[in-house]
């Protein structure tokens, strides 16, 4: 039985809006298909189709990550120390996408948390004291925690006990099965000194009176724009403390062989353990508890774990093998369980026993299968019972801290670090743009090529895979007396394709080069919404500009099907890409295939966007050189404040788009560096007065800065607008419509 799809209907409904005034039934029809193509038999939502494709490629990219890992990696197994050594590019790598960038303050000792009040000692067992103690980390940002002292003298060594997120330092100080044998009391009344972190929690709080996130999503939204990340600020507590007790070791002239560090951790402590063993050889030993796995499915994580390009070189086993030769313990008998709903705005996320894979800890051994050793240095084991353990009292506790309070203060230490990092991060840039050269424009585009592939590379993120051919299909879905109108898919990848739907004026001549403007809708929509049924965001200007002679092209991007398209960007960025590391390849692969109609002019091919279209006119056509400019419409903005800041009512720190945010975007590109990407091509930015996506103070800041590059460094001031309207988030088509006009030469009728 043949279906009809709801996509058809609703182009079969449009149609005839269409052909409505100012439009009139043609008695003249246009084919069925596009000549040189296929008849396109795809019938449902092809939007979805899509977004499916591209959900199962980059799963198979997550798959294949594993194999692709290995020219990253240099290892020299002709003894521990030259092993050690050959992995320090892949440690500064991995410092580097953790954001743990930032010089560490030397301190003599953590401070002790007392007042007049209150003593720091706040708890107290037969065998050790228990002090709140406070050390600094970076710049004003603080670590506060717990310090066990035995009553012996002397101490066998350290432990940091990192707990999970959702667990505080004194609830730890109990005998429970997950810490078995590596129980910060159990070790500190067997004469270890133990220093237990205070981690920032998954509490959910309504921020802003908006979105309800967590307390780890919050910080990492901001940090995460401006290069930094929760995971880093907290690995960076853990070094400060291993700073601290090399120091004292160093002071005291004592071996650490006789007093190793040892770091062990549970759940969000357990990833941290290991993100810290492996990045700094001091830690002798390293115990992960409940945290240990593939992290294949760490698009399911929390969203605080997302860490950009992650996968490209790093999974669980190769962290492992950078511990190697050290001893590094492995236990994932008890594992965390978390679910978050993403219900109030942030990112939907489950930790369970799911993530547990056995075979990960065997590569580990097979990636180190070659080292010369005299004893294994990793195992796997399950935690004794309770049962099974000898004895521990309880400690009887004095006070404790107030939970919330602590935290609250954390995260305002954190909170004020990024936003200084904010308010650097201009002339970070600076200094990162520095070498554009504007003596010319043959120096500036050359110039500009480096920054263009930082940011292909590094920001976008570039599959380094060949476009398929087109095997382009079209059907008519739309014939009017003054257009014709064709939906059409392209191959680009196996299971990535481009859809959109192609407008042609009927007054088109044989062998007649017409200009085209791709039209490119926003959040959640669809090619229809610009061209049919006067959107009040868009006002059908694909239509409109086809009336005006303008051959237009309306894309499907990626961005629809709520969480299901944001999933797909939690799952590209462990890969080091983004969404636009797919939207710009079926880019390339439209305007490829419109330059070979026979009435495109394939020097005169112009981008237009609106909201997330505008997101797009900012990162697409800096990569698709093909666009001869670009129009950011209801969009443009001083970006990374809108990303970034914790003050400003209209950032994205408040609101529901968790998958907004991009990694390190404040040391590198802004939206004036992005429109730099652009230059010397024809650019401008439509921005109505009552736009809630930013003020017009933010939008002319960021603006004056790419006019001031066209007008005085590249004396092309004609080449770059901004219009201002009286009017809401929607495009206006005025002098946007005259700046298609005369940069693509066509006349006004």
């Amino acid at each position: 039985m043949h279906t009809i799809s709801l996509q058809r209907i609703l182009c079969a409904s449009l149609s005839l809006i269409v052909m409505s005034e100012p439009f009139a039934f043609s008695f003249q029809q246009a084919p069925e298909t596009l000549s040189g193509t296929a008849r396109l038999e795809l019938e449902g939502d092809i939007a979805a189709s899509m977004v499916d494709g591209v959900d199962r490629f980059l799963l198979k990219q997550i798959d294949q990550s594993v194999i692709q890992r290995e020219p990253f990696w240099r290892r020299d197994f002709s003894s521990p120390e030259s092993y050690s050594r050959s992995l320090e590019s892949n440690r500064k790598q991995l410092a580097h996408i953790l954001g743990v960038r930032d010089t560490r303050v030397v301190f003599e000792a953590p401070d002790l948390m007392s007042t007049l009040q209150n003593d720091a000692v706040i708890g107290k067992h037969g065998k050790f004291d228990i002090l709140a103690i406070r050390w600094p980390v970076v710049r004003d940002v603080h670590s506060e925690g717990l310090l066990l002292v035995p009553h012996t003298p002397g101490v066998k060594g350290t432990l940091i006990y990192i707990p999970d997120a959702d667990q505080t330092p004194e609830q730890v100080c109990t005998e429970q099965p997950f810490s078995g044998t590596t129980s910060p009391i159990r070790a500190a009344a067997e004469g270890y000194r133990v220093v237990i972190p205070r981690l920032i929690s998954r509490r959910m709080v309504q921020r802003n009176g908006r979105s309800t996130i967590s307390q780890r999503e919050y910080l990492y939204r901001s940090s995460f724009e401006l290069g930094r990340h929760i995971l880093g600020y907290e690995i960076q507590k853990v070094l400060a403390c291993v700073d601290w007790l090399s120091r004292k070791e160093s002071k005291q002239s004592e071996s650490a062989t006789e007093h190793p560090i040892r770091v062990a951790g549970y759940g969000e402590g357990g990833l941290i353990a290991l993100f810290s063993g492996a990045i700094d050889t001091r830690i002798d030993s390293v115990g992960i508890y409940g945290a240990f796995g593939s992290r294949r499915n760490g698009w399911q994580e929390c969203i605080d774990r997302n860490v950009f390009g992650l996968l490209k070189q790093f999974g669980d086993a190769e962290l492992a093998a950078m511990i190697a030769p050290r001893p590094l313990v492995i236990d994932n008998s008890n594992y965390p369980r978390v679910v978050l709903s993403g219900q109030g705005g942030g990112a939907p996320a489950i930790l369970d026993r799911s993530l547990v894979d056995h075979a990960e800890v065997e590569r580990a051994r097979q990636l180190t299968s070659q080292l010369p050793r005299s004893a294994p240095w990793l195992t796997e084991v399950s935690q004794p019972s309770a049962s099974e353990l000898p004895a521990i009292d309880a400690p009887a506790w004095v006070r404790k801290m107030d939970p919330l309070e602590q935290e609250d203060r954390l995260v305002h230490e954190i909170d004020r670090d990024t936003q200084w990092l904010l308010r650097e991060s201009p002339y970070v840039r600076a200094s990162f743009m520095s070498k554009l050269d504007t003596k010319s424009l043959e120096s500036y585009e050359k110039s500009i090529e480096d920054y263009r592939r930082i940011f292909r590379e590094e920001v976008i993120g570039h599959f380094d895979i060949p476009l398929k051919p087109f095997h382009a299909q079209s059907r008519k879905i739309y014939d009017t007396e003054r257009l014709t109108g064709y939906e059409v898919v392209l191959d680009v990848w196996e299971d990535v394709i481009a859809y959109g739907i192609l407008l042609l004026p009927k007054d088109l001549q044989p062998g007649e080069k017409r200009p085209v403007v791709v039209c490119q809708h926003g959040l959640e929509g669809r090619p229809t919404d610009v061209i049919v049924n006067d959107h009040p965001a868009y006002h059908d200007f694909a239509a409109k500009l086809c009336e005006r002679g303008f051959i237009t092209f309306a894309p499907q991007n990626i961005y629809i099907g709520k969480d299901r398209f944001r999933t797909l960007q939690r799952k590209a960025n462990p890969l080091g890409k983004t969404l636009f590391s797919i939207m710009v390849p079926q880019h390339q692969q439209i305007v490829n295939w419109l330059k070979e109609l026979p009435n495109v002019d394939d020097k005169r091919i112009a981008f237009y966007g609106l909201s997330y279209g505008g997101k797009s006119a900012m990162r697409i056509p800096p990569l698709v050189t093909d666009y001869c400019l670009s129009i950011c419409s209801a969009d443009f903005n001083e970006w990374v404040a809108k990303n970034a800041s914790t003050r400003l009512p209209f950032s994205y720190i408040w609101t529901m788009e968790y998958e907004i945010f991009e990694w390190d975007l404040g040391s590198t590109f802004n939206y004036a560096e992005m429109a730099a990407l652009i230059a010397p091509r024809p650019f401008m930015v439509e921005r109505g007065h009552t736009d809630g996506v930013s003020t017009d103070e933010w939008v002319s800041f960021e603006y004056a800065k790419v006019f001031h590059l066209y007008s005085h460094r590249l004396k092309l001031p004609e080449r770059c607008e901004m219009e201002i309207f009286d009017g809401p988030h929607t495009i206006h088509g005025r002098g946007t419509f005259d700046f298609l006009h005369k940069h693509l030469s066509w006349p006004q009728r």
